[in-house]
């Protein structure tokens, strides 16, 4: 999980990334297979336990790629996953030990239509440790539509009332925004 030489993109991808964020556009977009954002299920300052399927697993390689916005500033950075069967939205940071560490991008994790996941309960249990995780929701299941503009990002979280019956009825249970040049995503 530590070791700077595990990458979860290649070293020859990582690098390619890092050359090609684009500073003169408004919104830099990165569509990705998983979280990006920590998610420890334990107190980091006792340890953390982590899962390494993700990014965590992969905590340097995700260091550098975070590093890179901050460094060249990238504007409208946001991070768009999935496959986790959960919803999260999250402010990225370049070090989530570093107290101080900014937010640098926004990221939106969404969920599966129909696949279950784990009890809401264990994730509540998990979200005191993790602050820069404004949403995490493990017991819905859905889709996020996404509307961007110059000047901002709307999304929007939908989700089925019961997955398992096709004619669910579907409404929105949360709303965000980013604003072109305020990275993190914000609730309205």
């Amino acid at each position: 999980m530590k070791d700077p030489k595990r990458t979860l993109l290649g070293e020859t991808q990582e690098r390619w990334l890092a050359d090609s964020w684009d500073l003169t556009r408004p919104w830099n977009l990165l569509a990705q297979q998983t979280l990006m954002a920590r998610l420890s299920w334990e107190d980091p300052a006792a340890g953390g336990k982590y899962w390494t399927d993700g990014w965590d697993g992969y905590a340097p390689a995700r260091n550098r790629l975070l590093g890179v916005v901050a460094d060249k500033k990238v504007p409208g950075a946001v991070v768009l996953g999935g496959d986790v069967h959960s919803n999260y939205v999250a402010d990225l940071k370049p070090d989530y030990d570093d107290p101080k560490s900014p937010v640098v991008a926004s990221e939106f994790c969404g969920t599966s239509i129909t696949s279950l996941s784990l009890q809401q309960a264990r994730l509540d249990a998990a979200l005191p440790f993790n602050p820069h995780i404004l949403l995490g929701r493990s017991d819905q299941r859905g889709y996020m539509r996404f509307a961007l503009a110059d000047k901002q990002l709307q999304v929007q979280l939908r989700t089925l009332d019961d997955a398992r019956d096709p004619a669910s009825a579907i409404s929105t249970t949360a709303r965000f925004v980013v604003e072109a040049g305020r990275p993190g995503p914000q609730r309205v």
